[in-house]
């Protein structure tokens, strides 16, 4: 479905829930605080789209268990999973119905009633959230079993960066190429060594004397 099997779907589907119906409660506690009908505003409006995104997630969900391969222990995380999920869905669907139909008639004590009921269901929501979460990260849920095995093996084989690897956006590797050094670019030609205590000369070649000179001779121009 657009891309998407349904263990990838339902996990696509579960982040934006969560977050309205978590800013849902975040909003009626302002809303409770500063008396301010906007913060109520958004707190209402939240949490319809919020209700309405959890029982896609939910549906998603049980179509998802349906299509990942598991074993006893994936399986009792899973009911535990679901379990949880069908009560946080229930909790908010009834709220999202309930002022639906009172949100402008309600009183101070129904208004903390509702409030109440919505601290108990983000309760369960993060429940649900961790159970999901250890079913990913501790039991490799919704993972192809050919997928998690060539994984393993890879992991067996370790990865190390060398020294003067470098590793470009794919995360290919590529050998550095050394930087030429002093030493290297001043050599001298093999061969040649100086005496200790040789001050230091040019290697320039010296222009051909044509004639020698006596001791004495005064220097003259050539």
């Amino acid at each position: 479905m657009f891309g998407y099997d349904w263990p990838r779907l339902h996990a696509a589907l579960n982040d934006l829930p969560t977050a309205l119906l978590v800013t849902a409660v975040l909003f009626q506690l302002l809303a409770l605080a500063t008396r301010r009908e906007a913060f109520r505003v958004v707190s209402f409006w939240t949490l319809i789209i919020g209700a309405l995104g959890g029982a896609a997630a939910v549906l998603s969900g049980l179509q998802a268990e349906e299509h990942i391969a598991h074993g006893d222990a994936v399986h009792r995380v899973m009911e535990t999973h679901e379990k949880l999920a069908f009560v946080t869905l229930g909790i908010f669907a009834v709220l999202a119905l309930w002022r639906l139909l009172r949100e402008r008639r309600m009183g101070t004590g129904e208004r903390a009633l509702a409030l109440a009921a919505m601290l108990a269901g983000a309760g369960v929501l993060i429940a649900t959230a961790s159970y999901g979460g250890r079913l990913v990260f501790d039991h490799a849920a919704g993972i192809p079993t050919d997928v998690l095995t060539a994984e393993t093996r890879s992991r067996s084989e370790g990865h190390h960066h060398g020294a003067g690897e470098e590793h470009d956006e794919d995360g290919h590797s590529h050998e550095g190429t050394p930087a030429p050094t002093a030493a290297t670019d001043s050599a001298e030609p093999a061969g040649h060594v100086d005496p200790p205590g040789t001050p230091p000369h040019s290697h320039e070649p010296k222009p051909a004397d044509d004639h020698p000179h006596s001791p004495g001779t005064p220097a003259h121009e050539h």
